[in-house]
């Protein structure tokens, strides 16, 4: 079976959140790749120092040091950390907390089945996360990331999308929606 990694950016610096949220919400993100197909987890940090625990005991932690030239260079940092044995690698961001499982099944499937460089969770039509970048296309990621590639879509609709906080507004909103008296 072709081995499949997940690259969850936490590079960043929150600036719109005013605070390191990846410390805040990749414990979630951790959790949602536990219960996925994924077959290992490269956390990558920058801006903050962070702790990649989980209950998966293949969660490693790479510190990028050129994280502020962009997404595509804290991608390069976890890509350039897997094995020659990864043929391909999902980029999860770490400020998506409600991210699938069944997204990340779902993109892998499709993946193993339909091949293509890239390929994409979409939800009403328009990509998202995760984002399955085959190793044929590792070589290039500008800084801005892959966002130039144009990806197969994989409709997860049905799934949700994996949200995406940027503000504590964003965060309010989430943890008001969490799983209140249940």
């Amino acid at each position: 079976m072709r081995r499949v990694a997940a690259v969850v950016l936490a590079a960043g610096a929150a600036t719109r959140f005013g605070s390191p949220k990846q410390r805040l919400l990749l414990p979630r993100v951790l959790d949602r790749l536990a219960a996925s197909p994924v077959d290992e987890v490269v956390v990558v940090e920058g801006a903050y120092g962070l702790r990649a625990e989980s209950t998966r005991a293949s969660v490693r932690l790479v510190h990028c040091a050129d994280w502020e030239r962009g997404p595509g260079a804290s991608l390069r940092c976890g890509l350039s950390a897997l094995g020659e044995d990864v043929e391909a690698a999902l980029v999860i961001m770490a400020d998506g907390p409600e991210l699938a499982p069944e997204a990340v099944a779902r993109v892998i499937q499709s993946w193993r089945a339909e091949g293509g460089d890239v390929v994409a969770a979409s939800y009403g039509g328009q990509r998202g996360h995760p984002l399955l970048a085959a190793r044929a296309v590792w070589g290039d990621v500008p800084d801005a990331g892959l966002r130039v590639l144009e990806p197969r879509l994989v409709p997860c609709d049905d799934l949700g999308a994996p949200g995406d906080v940027d503000t504590p507004e964003d965060y309010r909103i989430l943890e008001g929606s969490g799983t209140e008296g249940a």
